[in-house]
């Protein structure tokens, strides 16, 4: 059962926009572009789905949930580019190791 505080709740999108459940991707997404990834992790950021529901709704795992969390973190949603994520990823592996 879905709050309707939540339901009605509108939060500010990756790129400023307004953000609600119902401008959300929908629940049958299979083509993820960066913003629509970044879409997803406002929401759960935002409060508008829990982890759960957005794993549930888009049928991701926890850990893709979170690999998109932790690009954004790490590289803004550049980080979320298919072909960057490689990338991204060894230079933050590089610069732990130099920070030890």
């Amino acid at each position: 059962m879905i709050d309707t505080e939540t339901a009605s709740k509108v939060i500010t999108g990756p790129l400023g926009e307004p953000l609600s459940r119902e401008t959300l991707p929908p629940a049958n997404t299979s083509r993820w572009v960066v913003r629509r990834k970044a879409e997803v992790v406002a929401a759960v950021s935002g409060g508008l789905l829990t982890i759960a529901e957005a794993c549930e709704r888009y049928d991701l795992t926890l850990e893709e949930l979170a690999s998109w969390q932790r690009s954004i973190e790490r590289e803004g949603m550049a980080g979320l580019r298919a072909t960057r994520v490689q990338h991204y990823r060894q230079a933050h592996e590089r610069k732990g190791k130099h920070s030890l």
